[in-house]
Formats: C-alpha cells, sequence, structure tokens
C-alpha cells in the first residue's frame, strides 16, 4: 500500500458546474521526491473570479491548460506506476479534493486508480491524540502556497510527522 496525498485548486466548489485548474501529489515517504503537477483547462463556462484568485492564474490562463483527459491518463499511470501496492489518497480536505479527482478520472478515463476511498489527514491526527478538535497544521514544514504541489507536500510532511510520534502507516 502506497499512501499518496493529493491537493486541488479549483475556480469553485464543486466539479462539473465548476472547474479543477491544477493538482498536486506526492508519494509519502522520506524522500518526499515523487510528485506529479496537472494543469485542466476548464469544463464548464462558470468560473468564480475569488475562487480562481487563489491559484494565482487567471480565466484566460486557465484556458489555455491542456485538456483533461490527458492530464488524467497522464495522472493515473503515474498512481500505478509510483505505488506499491494499492495507492491510497490522502488529502487535507478529502471531501473536496476527493470530489474533484474522482470525479475527472470518470468523466475522462472512465475510473479511479485510488478505488472508492481516501483519508483526511486531520481525521487521522484527531484520532492519534485523542481529541476530535485537534490541530494539525502546525506539523507541516513546507509553506502552504496554493501551488498543488507545495501543498501536498506539506500534508505529506505532517503525515511523515505523525509517524514519527507513533502512528503505524506505510512510509518508505
Amino acid at each position: 500500500m502506497s499512501l499518496i496525498v493529493v491537493d486541488v485548486e479549483s475556480d469553485g466548489p464543486s466539479p462539473g458546474h465548476y472547474s479543477m485548474v491544477s493538482f498536486g501529489a506526492v508519494v509519502v515517504d522520506r524522500a518526499l521526491e515523487t510528485t506529479f503537477k496537472g494543469l485542466v483547462r476548464p469544463v464548464s463556462e462558470r468560473w468564480l473570479p475569488d475562487a480562481l484568485a487563489v491559484s494565482g492564474v487567471t480565466r484566460e490562463e486557465h484556458l489555455g491548460y491542456p485538456e483533461p483527459a490527458g492530464v488524467m491518463a497522464e495522472f493515473a499511470e503515474w498512481v500505478v506506476a509510483s505505488s506499491k501496492g494499492r495507492p491510497v489518497f490522502c488529502s487535507d480536505n478529502v471531501a473536496f479534493d476527493w470530489m474533484f479527482v474522482n470525479w475527472y478520472f470518470y468523466e475522462t478515463i472512465g475510473h479511479n486508480p485510488f478505488g472508492w476511498s481516501g483519508r483526511r489527514i486531520g481525521d487521522l491526527y484527531c484520532g492519534m491524540v485523542k481529541d476530535g478538535y485537534a490541530g494539525w497544521k502546525h506539523l507541516r514544514r513546507t509553506p502552504h502556497t496554493h501551488d498543488p504541489v507545495d501543498d501536498a507536500k506539506g500534508n505529506a510532511e505532517a503525515i511523515l510527522a505523525m509517524v514519527d510520534m507513533g502512528l503505524r502507516l506505510p512510509v518508505g
């Protein structure tokens, strides 16, 4: 089993109605060097300027990004090639990130290499410290920049810190 942290930037709150702008992924191991970054053009005419602004790109730049089908096919290949055993989707906000990645996989290539589920990093930490409201983001080292690879890497660092604190997870 391989843990893969994924982070999504979008131009709105739900896939199909709005579009993913970019996403990043990192395999959770001590090196944190196995990464993927995808940029995808809009799939909808709708977009929220404030949501898009978080990504640091303009609508015109976003319109110039690659078609989602090719990017998602490359990502699926990367997930399979980068995993030892079953890949496990992990995220800061799994409800948000998962819905975009899952929707895009099914819309473009017809399947999701992560299967049907994912893990939320905050829930792992809350269970570990036995506090349903515990904050965990202090465990990141990489600044949260809204570059999806930076953000995924910071979240993977938090998982590694939890492993160092005694959480049993498969990390290389």
